[in-house]
């Protein structure tokens, strides 16, 4: 997404035509629950990145964020009853609003949601979350309300005036708690109807979380596509793993009040980082970390201050989590000592460098491991259930 990320059609495209306001019936969260949990899906892209989806249609087009299948052609489809489909096409995908449309083949009619009209929300209405956090396929509810609703144009910071701007990005500010693992899941609307998909968090407990406009996945509704696993992946391979602050020429733009990138100090890790831990834990480990780093960079690379806050405090959640909660020592370890290096920086700019080192640091030490091909030393870890109190983030 341009600006912020940390995705003459009606309803009736996407299912019947939703009743008027004034005959529409409010429904609670444990309503909506009991509702569309059996449409709403785990994504699978191999033992790399896990996100939501939800059904849209009864003969498979699945909705969810693009950051969760970006570069990837091997794509599956998890469903509420265990049932695993492979993702045959990509049926559409935006760019510019984080958001895929993938095609399966499903065995029989599934159940789908509907989509409400997001350009009716306001701040103070009540909305509620369906995800699957970690990736554990729980589907947690969470309610909130629309704090704000954010409208965005290219580079120009929060807050700013838009309305000379050429092709505005709305955003949906949530204070719904959600966190790494639900990118993509639906937010609903008191009828019930999907009027975001959930994908970023900002951390420190600020309940910062944002959704994607429904709105913009129905021009993809009405004029899907059939592109090949790997063609899309081809496409979309720019987005993968160029997650985090960063740009090709590794320096930023002279307009930058903070001028160059400070000198990277990413920290050197032996595979000894990884005693006592369960494979589970180094790879739930790396997941956050890169569920972090995903949402991180299209805040940052908005290039102004809020954006770098927005990219550090996300960082910082994630960082705080693993150093609190972390299911490996030497991976606390680390994190202490990235947070204490963070502590004696000023910059959001550069506090989010700082943590990305920590995180690359992490990340490559778990590459070699993996070369190593060392075994699992510790206990697996219990399957997380709550969302955690500090976002890692989303991104979610």
């Amino acid at each position: 997404m341009r600006a912020a990320i940390v995705l003459a059609l009606s309803v009736v495209a996407c299912g019947p035509k939703a009743n008027s306001p004034a005959t529409q019936v409010r429904l609670t969260a444990k309503d909506i629950v009991q509702k569309s949990s059996s449409a709403i899906v785990r994504v699978e892209v191999a033992a790399e990145r896990l996100g939501t989806g939800f059904v849209l249609d009864k003969n498979g087009i699945v909705a969810t964020n693009l950051h969760v299948v970006a570069g990837a052609s091997d794509i599956k489809v998890r469903m509420n009853d265990g049932t695993v489909y492979k993702v045959e096409q990509i049926a559409g995908f935006d760019k510019e609003h984080d958001l895929a449309l993938l095609k399966i083949v499903p065995t029989k009619s599934l159940p789908a949601l509907l989509l409400g009209d997001s350009d009716a929300m306001t701040a103070g209405d009540p909305v509620t979350a369906i995800g699957n956090p970690l990736g554990v396929l729980d589907y947690t509810v969470s309610d909130g309300l629309i704090s704000s609703v954010r409208t965005l144009c290219g580079d120009k910071p929060f807050g700013e005036d838009v309305k000379q701007c050429p092709d505005p990005v709305k955003l949906l500010q949530i204070s719904t708690p959600i966190s790494q693992g639900s990118s993509g899941g639906p937010l609903f609307n008191q009828q019930g109807q999907v009027i975001g998909l959930t994908t970023a968090i900002l951390g420190a407990g600020q309940l910062l979380n944002f959704a994607v406009p429904a709105n913009y996945l129905k021009p993809l509704v009405a004029k899907q596509i059939a592109l090949a696993p790997d063609e899309f992946a081809t496409r979309t391979r720019d987005l993968e793993g160029g997650h985090g602050p960063h740009r090709p020429d590794g320096d930023k733009p002279a307009d930058d009040p903070d001028g160059p990138i400070p000198q990277r100090a990413i920290p050197r890790l032996a595979i000894s980082v990884w005693d006592g831990c369960s494979a589970r834990d180094i790879d739930e480990t790396a997941e956050k970390i890169e569920g972090a780093i995903r949402l991180g960079v299209p805040l940052y690379n908005t290039k102004t201050q809020d954006g770098y806050e927005a990219c550090e405090r996300i960082y910082e959640g994630a960082a705080l989590r693993l150093e609190r909660d972390g299911g490996c020592k030497g991976v606390r370890t680390t994190f202490t000592e990235g947070m204490q290096r963070v502590d004696s920086i000023k910059s959001y700019r550069d506090r989010a460098w700082a943590l990305r080192d920590t995180f690359d640091g992490i990340l490559a030490a778990r590459e070699a491991w993996l070369r190593a091909g060392k075994p699992a030393t510790g206990p697996k870890s219990p399957p997380t259930g709550a969302p955690p109190t500090l976002p890692p983030p989303s991104k979610k």
